[in-house]
């Protein structure tokens, strides 16, 4: 009977699949002819025609990433700049004398650009110039009119040829201006990510997958105050926090402030012009954070959140025996990952919380690693953690899991608490090796959080129906398999683990309670209907098809 069992879910499971791709395909017919223009859909569009243009150039992925990022960056000056031309035209009183400046435009917080630098300027130059040297001239310009910018646009045009910039140039002159929403940090948002999957092991070092940075951002809800990443990379982290801000109707100019730190200085400057394109500011300094504590970090601020290395060995620890920053002692491997822990909580003031992604084995580590766990633990700080399954990221196949901690929850029924979710059976597959959360999947995740802390719960991104299916009543309850909340006492017993498998355990399966033969006959009648459909499908996609090329 166990076989039979077996045969008939996966048959089960087959039947669902098709039903639902049937279900998909019939929706895709009836909008094939209307296709609205949505947003994914520009970014896709920019992304294949840049791309392209690379792969008939003799240039490899990482020489061409910053120009291309360069040159959307300019495109997003230059239409501020252009608005705020109209605006302030617009205001000038007739027949005045007053010439509008570079103070009008900065009051308005748009940067100034003067007339070299304007893309329309660009657009219009003669093919026979050399177009390299003048993109090259108007970042230089821009430069010079906005000291925040100062060393941080690409000046290496001069390397693509006359062709490749003009296509590129024209290409983003494509951006649409009335699309709803910020298109232009979506679509640089868009080309990091792409290049960071194209680009390996590097993408890897500036570019955190935006779902996860999502998701520790919904937990530990950035409303207001100071933020640090210490391994900032191209400020994802940043951008994520400013939008959760305008999520919640506050304005993230005047709510956060924003300090990070990162090693390699061609990332600083992806990471500066990241913010500048989302209208943000921030104090991003070139440092290496194991030796440098350039913002003064200890106990300043009130979120921290980072995608530090993993497992980095080398690290001079004769330079940092007395550094303040780790308070609970170096390990004595040679492995930076509790490090990296203690940096980031020796950072948070008295009510701060933090988010971080960190390697598996940090989780169940030994020896000295396992003793400033276990003294990490018995400050009670460490508030949630979230393991999450393989192929998140570009770079690597490994699973992770996501650290919070919460100074502020000492003084709460939670002080001597942990919350363990298992999220690896929770992901949408994007490809074969590459996996995201929905939107609705982060905020059900972050719900089981907010329940746990005993805050409202937010579902407009729709995750009711699992809210309702694993937490009937409204209320925290542990599911096994999913979550589970344990004591300091139950932790202790584990040996200080913090891995969220010790403590979920698995789902109940439900008892099968069925007619093997009957529900086989069901199957196969609804098959054969499906089949009848899948055959008018066909017809009708042809006839689309048809009427397409027409």
């Amino acid at each position: 009977m166990a076989g039979k069992s077996r045969y008939l879910n996966e048959l089960c499971r087959i039947w669902e699949n098709k039903g639902e791709f049937l279900i998909e395909l019939s929706r895709t017919i009836n909008e094939v002819q209307t296709m609205p223009s949505i947003n994914n859909e520009i970014e896709k569009k920019l992304w294949n025609a840049a791309d392209q243009l690379r792969a008939n150039s003799k240039l490899k992925a990482s020489e061409y990433s910053v120009p291309v990022l360069g040159l959307i960056f300019l495109r997003f000056a230059d239409h501020k700049f252009s608005m705020a031309e109209k605006e302030l035209a617009k205001k000038a009183k007739a027949g005045s004398r007053r010439v509008i400046g570079k103070a009008d435009y900065q009051a308005r917080g748009v940067m100034y650009l003067p007339e070299q630098a304007r893309y329309s300027y660009l657009l219009k130059l003669p093919e026979g110039e050399n177009i390299g040297k003048a993109v090259n001239e108007a970042m230089k310009a821009i430069e010079a009119e906005n000291e925040d910018l100062k060393d941080v646009l690409p000046k290496t045009y001069t390397r693509l040829d006359n062709d490749t910039l003009i296509a590129l140039l024209k290409t983003f002159s494509e951006i649409p201006m009335d699309v709803e929403g910020d298109v232009f940090g979506n679509v640089y948002e868009y080309f990091l990510g792409e290049f960071a999957r194209s680009e390996g092991q590097r993408g890897g070092e500036f570019y955190t997958p935006t779902s996860l940075v999502k998701l520790i951002v919904e937990v530990i809800e950035p409303y207001r105050g100071r933020i640090l990443d210490p391994a900032c990379g191209s400020g994802g982290m940043f951008v994520q926090s400013a939008r959760f801000v305008q999520n919640h109707k506050k304005n993230p100019s005047s709510e956060i402030s924003i300090y990070g730190q990162e090693k390699v200085a061609e990332t600083v400057r992806l990471c500066k012009m990241n913010l500048a394109v989302h209208g943000l500011s921030g104090d991003i300094r070139q440092a290496n954070t194991y030796y440098e504590n350039v913002h003064n970090c200890i106990g300043r601020f009130d979120f921290v959140m980072a995608n530090p290395p993993f497992n980095v060995d080398g690290v001079d620890k004769e330079k940092i025996k007395d550094d303040p920053r780790y308070p609970f002692g170096l390990p004595t491997v040679d492995n930076a990952n509790y490090i990296w822990i203690q940096e980031f909580y020796s950072a948070l003031n008295d009510t701060g919380r933090a988010g971080f992604v960190m390697a598996n084995s940090a989780s169940d580590a030994r020896g000295s690693e396992l003793e400033i766990r276990k003294k990490l633990i018995q400050d009670r700080v460490v508030d949630v953690m979230i393991t999450i399954g393989p192929n998140f990221f570009y770079t690597v196949t490994l699973p992770c899991t996501l650290w919070f901690f919460d100074k502020g929850k000492r003084q709460t029924e939670r002080g001597n608490k942990v919350l363990f979710i298992d999220a690896r059976n929770i992901y949408r597959q994007v490809d074969r090796a590459h996996r995201e959360f929905t939107p609705e999947q982060i905020e059900f995740i972050a719900n089981i959080v907010r329940l746990y802390r005993g805050e409202p719960v937010e579902t407009v991104n729709g995750s009711d129906e699992m809210l309702e299916d694993k937490f009937p009543e409204g209320k925290y309850v542990d599911v096994p398999g999913l979550c589970k909340v344990a004591t300091i006492e139950e932790i202790e017993a584990q040996g200080w683990s913090l891995n969220p498998g010790r403590y979920v355990g698995v789902a109940q399966k439900e008892e099968e309670d069925y007619d093997f033969t009957e529900r086989l006959q069901e199957l196969n009648e609804e098959l054969e209907q499906l089949n009848a459909e899948a055959a008018e499908l066909e017809e009708r996609i042809r006839e689309n098809v048809g009427k397409l090329l027409i």
